[in-house]
């Protein structure tokens, strides 16, 4: 992968983002073309004055870290950027973990969504999985600490610790409730990309984030695997990551070359100037011939979406699933003296064929009001046409599978009764995983030990009359089987199980088992667009 740059001249550019501003008209007098940095040297001057008399003279005395922290908030705030933030040096030093696949913790990814704390990711096998906590789940309170008001960092600081400690995590879920989970912190280590055969011949992949060396185990995955008759890469619930990673796993797909992404970005100490940057395939493709799908939700975001565009645009794979996250922003992230770090914006990505990905927010991460009649569309060069309006617009859009009433009923009066659903199936998963010893060709959940799991529950207090309802017992069976076959580490056989309830997955294998090209994929998809559209509006 290579990138090429140009250079584009902005005088209309505003300064409001600039941190340095110009001199006011009572300093005119000291500022002068031949001394430019007096100005500056002023305003540290104010600014150092004001905090000491700040500190020996208001009548409310305030901690030194209190009054410098306050300062460096007024300045990302002034930003209104909502993923510009400065980092302490036990978060740079977190994120320098994750950016290896190990630390010590619970085993999930979490991002601030809609002013909220959310889940975005659940490490398989690991101890928040196991104890059933989900994609989703709202944390809102930490060892019995209110964390409506914190931030992701705030979270984080608190739910990681020493391995063996243990830390209770209250979540809440949609259409259950405040669910508690006592977890114990454990040494955390995540495959970066996880695959399997599903459905007999098609090759599935998932990823969690963007992480290094993910490009080298995807390389790895595809040719082992070229035999394949389609793939299906799932990229929902992944937050991002590197982002020269999804550049790389891009060029694994694409023809030398092509255009795998772009940049406008500021150039470094210049007000006006913008550069642009392309970044071009190289290498040779993996699997030229082999149908694909990539699947994006509402949680795919940053790299994710870098990913999923270039290959949407340049007709590689078909897009399944739901609008994705919409974050196109170009960051840099800076080390700061004593082991601070700064992340700051500075640019916006475009797909290839130039669609922005950046979907705009307000400060608190919310996607602003928009106009979808509006929506600007570009078109590729098979004639396929695509929605330009930030974030990526799936060539097929699939609602994610809801809880029926019956189900929905049955976890909010089980969460009444404090029985913890959530819990008691992956304990009955990883009982079942145990007594499934060695390589286990069909794994299965068995039948008694099931009927025994469900009169557990009724011991325990859940509502027996519920739980003999066909909808409930079978939604059970269902994630007990999921939760078995996770903890016997068995990807396909769990990845089938939740198609069964994952309609996107089960319509991107539906339309890759009858397709033997990409061309037959999109057309075989248009076909089911009509169907699913014919009467009732746009998809």
């Amino acid at each position: 992968m290579r990138f090429m740059r140009s250079r584009l001249s902005a005088p209309g550019l505003a300064l409001g983002a600039l941190l340095v501003v110009g001199p006011s008209p009572s300093h005119a007098q000291a500022t002068t073309a031949q001394d430019p940095t007096t100005d500056e040297q002023i305003r540290f001057d104010v600014f150092i004055n004001t905090l000491a008399a700040i500190e020996r003279f208001h009548q409310t005395a305030f901690a030194d870290t209190l009054l410098w922290d306050a300062a460096i908030e007024g300045m990302i705030e002034v930003l209104d950027d909502p993923y510009a933030a400065v980092f302490r040096p036990e978060q740079v030093e977190q994120q320098d973990e994750d950016n290896t696949g190990n630390y010590a913790g619970i085993g999930v990814t979490i991002s601030q969504l809609n002013e909220v704390v959310t889940v975005t990711a659940v490490n398989r096998g690991f101890p928040a999985d196991q104890v059933g906590m989900m994609e989703g789940d709202i944390i809102v309170e930490v060892d019995g600490t209110d964390t409506s008001d914190w931030t992701t960092a705030d979270v984080s600081d608190v739910i990681r610790g020493p391995a063996g400690t243990l830390v209770t995590v209250v979540v809440e879920r949609e259409g259950v409730g405040r669910i508690p989970f006592p977890i114990t912190r454990a040494q955390v280590h995540v495959d970066l990309v996880q695959a399997d055969r599903i459905a007999d011949d098609l090759l599935y992949i998932a990823m969690d984030r963007f992480a290094r060396e993910s490009t080298t185990e995807l390389d790895s995955i595809l040719q082992a695997n070229t035999d394949a008759s389609g793939i299906v890469f799932d990229l929902r619930r992944n937050p991002g990551g590197f982002l020269d990673e999804a550049l790389s796993m891009a060029d694994l797909f694409l023809e030398p070359g092509l255009r795998l992404a772009s940049t406008t970005v500021r150039e470094q100490g210049e007000a006006y100037e913008l550069i642009e940057e392309d970044y071009v395939a190289e290498v040779t493709p993996r699997v030229p011939d082999v149908p694909m799908v990539v699947l994006v939700d509402e949680f795919s975001a940053s790299a994710s979406e870098i990913l999923a565009g270039a290959l949407q645009d340049h007709d590689r794979a078909l897009v399944l699933g739901e609008r994705s996250f919409g974050k196109g922003v170009v960051q840099v992230v800076l080390n700061l003296p004593h082991g601070y770090r700064l992340r700051v914006t500075n640019g916006e990505w475009n797909t290839p064929l130039g669609r922005s990905l950046h979907r705009p927010r307000d400060r608190q991460g919310r996607p602003l009001a928009e106009n979808v009649d509006t929506f600007p569309k570009i078109t590729t060069a098979s004639g396929r046409e695509l929605v330009a309006a930030g974030g990526i617009f799936p060539d097929l859009t699939i609602p994610n599978d809801t809880l029926t009433t019956a189900e929905r009923e049955f976890l909010q009066d089980a969460a009444e009764r404090e029985v913890p659903i959530p819990l008691r199936i992956a304990e009955f998963g990883f009982s079942q995983a145990q007594a499934q010893t060695g390589e286990v060709n069909a794994p299965a959940v068995d039948e008694s030990a099931f009927r025994a799991f469900v009169d557990g529950l009724v011991a325990e207090g859940a509502n027996a009359e519920m739980l003999g309802d066909p909808e409930v017992e079978s939604y059970l069976r269902w994630q007990a089987e999921i939760s078995t076959f996770d903890r016997l580490g068995r990807l396909g056989p769990a990845t089938e199980a939740r198609m069964r309830r994952d309609p996107a997955l089960a319509e991107a294998v539906a339309l890759l088992t009858g397709s033997a090209t990409q061309p037959e994929l999109y057309a075989a998809a248009a076909v089911e667009r009509a169907e699913m559209t014919d009467g009732t509006g746009s998809n």
